[in-house]
């Protein structure tokens, strides 16, 4: 027997369902030379499968891929450490890990901390079991953790106790901003625990509101990094270890971090690209305001799925500056998409007739505002159902935190690339992305924007030389104070003790709380901040918290 063991990490991009798509790319990552291949959580159904797990029918097709997969390894190729859900022998759902080996199933093991938080709701679905032993594969003991179990000192310390030479995480991570700092520095804590190397499997892909970044890594027992695969797209990557000398024989240097704007711009292109291929959308179209909102969702989308499946359409109003069509026209070249131009003033006319007999010759004021809203999102959503397009809104984080969005108008659509994204951030992604094209973005080099779409006031041009800070605080000042009731859960008084002025603490703590039913009915969008709103932050839309 060889004195090396060679791992090929595999951090693929399931789709939630595909179980047969899903076990086609374990067997073509086998065709990497190696002795253990070991893929992420899950892999088998798609990460998270959330109700489908309550579907017998569903857990069968993945048992029966599963036997498939094992039959596959009397090949004498790899075995395979894989995730899938799976009925225990007392028919319980579980979170297991799966060796794969010589023609069967050679050991399984169950999650044993089941996430109950954030994005997370795995105690509803799954049920938890206690710490079990480490799983024999040639010379080693390997200690298999799933995802959570690396989070907590006691699965890993329990594992070595009992013999595990080596500490195997399988993972359905999701990105957010903060995310591969914090996970790195706990699989630096069980490393220094248990004076145990480490191998970390990561998914990557979009699912919904999900995207995973990958950034597979093997730490050695002194912590140094061996392997580092890339962020962002799939790998199969080997990490060779030394039997004899127990140790890693490869060393890597660590890949240069990104630029915080790029990752969450891979995040965002990433994010859409698989939510519209997945899905089976043929393309997007988005209204192309002039703004800097929808400039950099035109740009994003281009990015990600080709300027061929990204449509654009300008609806100018009677307050529509020459400024704004000048800018749509130019990023809609820069990007070399189709730009169709359709006022909404006939629109704005026949409501206006129409509401007449109840409200009046003229339309109060917040009322005919939102009808152009409305009419726009009614003419993309027609052009969504004529030519199969999804629409791709484009509101940012902060307006949609404090409602300054409206219903069936502009949070009209399919999906959101922005949606979890502060505005004061979208002015830092865009001033990136004119700088920088991103790795495997299909979109062009140089500008995607002009430089007076980023400088410019941000306004809805729904009144004349109206801006945002009409209405809201300066965007630093919104964002920071949002930042602390969203993020941290400050309280009033403590944000207040920061040092805003306390009535616009307060006014700001209103408008967050009287969104909510507006966010309850938001598209979809990709998870970019530690907090995002929707399955990660879930208020009530009745209360009188002050």
């Amino acid at each position: 027997m060889s004195d090396t063991t060679v791992f090929a990490l595999a951090q693929l991009n399931p789709t939630v369902g595909a179980v047969e798509e899903n076990g086609a790319k374990v067997r073509a990552a086998r065709a990497t030379p190696a002795d253990l291949l070991v893929c992420s959580e899950l892999m088998i159904s798609g990460y998270p499968p959330e109700d489908l797990l309550y579907r017998p029918a569903f857990l069968d097709r993945v048992r029966a891929e599963v036997l498939a997969l094992a039959a596959q390894t009397a090949d004498g190729g790899p075995a395979v450490l894989l995730g899938a859900p799976w009925r225990d022998e007392d028919g319980q759902r579980r979170n297991a890990a799966l060796l794969l080996a010589e023609g069967r199933i050679a050991a399984i093991r169950y999650k044993h901390h089941l996430p109950n938080y954030g994005v997370f709701d795995e105690a509803r679905v799954f049920v938890p079991a206690p710490v079990q032993a480490p799983v024999p594969f040639r010379d080693l003991q390997l200690g298999v953790l799933v995802c959570e179990d690396m989070w907590y000192p006691d699965v890993a310390g329990s594992l070595v106790r009992a013999g595990a030479d080596i500490l195997i995480v399988l993972n359905g991570s999701p990105f957010d901003a903060n995310k591969q700092k914090l996970r790195q520095a706990q699989a630096g804590a069980r490393v220094q625990e248990t004076a145990r190397p480490l191998v970390y499997v990561n998914q990557v892909g979009g699912q919904d509101e999900l995207v995973f970044d990958g950034a597979s890594f093997v730490l050695a027992a002194d912590q140094t990094l061996r392997m580092q695969a890339p962020s962002w797209r799939e790998a199969v990557v080997p990490a060779v270890w030394q039997s004899t000398r127990k140790e890693w024989i490869s060393r890597a240097e660590p890949l240069p971090p990104l630029a915080p704007e790029a990752d969450i711009y891979q995040a965002m292109m990433l994010g859409l690209r698989d939510y519209v291929t997945k899905n089976g959308f043929p393309g997007v179209l988005l209204g192309l305001s002039g703004g800097i909102d929808s400039a950099l969702s035109a740009a994003v989308a281009v990015d990600a799925l080709g300027a061929e499946k990204v449509r654009g359409v300008m609806m100018p109003s009677p307050y529509t500056s020459q400024e704004s069509l000048e800018d749509a026209a130019l990023v809609a070249r820069f990007l070399d998409v189709v730009l169709d131009t359709m006022s909404i003033t006939p629109a704005m006319q026949a409501f206006g007739t129409m509401l007449a007999p109840l409200v009046g010759e003229r339309l109060p004021g917040i009322t005919g505002e939102n009808i152009q809203a409305r009419a726009r999102g009614l003419t993309l959503m027609a052009l969504s159902n004529t030519t199969g397009a999804m629409v791709l809104s484009t509101g940012n984080k902060s307006e949609m935190s404090v409602g300054y969005a409206t219903l069936y108008g502009d949070m009209c659509g399919g999906y959101s690339v922005l949606k979890d994204v502060y505005k004061t951030t979208v002015f830092a992604v865009a001033r990136w992305r004119n700088q920088c094209r991103p790795a495997g973005g299909l979109g062009p080099d140089g500008l995607v924007m002009p430089e007076r779409v980023i400088t410019k006031a941000p306004t809805a041009e729904l009144k004349p030389h109206q801006t945002d800070q009409d209405t809201l605080p300066p965007y630093a000042d919104l964002d920071a104070m949002l930042m602390l009731f969203i993020e941290d859960e400050l309280s009033v008084a403590d944000v207040i003790a920061r040092g805003f002025e306390a009535a616009t603490v307060q006014k700001v703590w209103r408008m967050l709380n009287q969104a909510e039913y507006k966010r309850r009915q938001a598209p979809p969008g990709v998870k970019i901040t530690p907090r995002a709103f929707g399955r990660e932050r879930r208020y009530p839309i009745t209360h009188r918290y002050v």
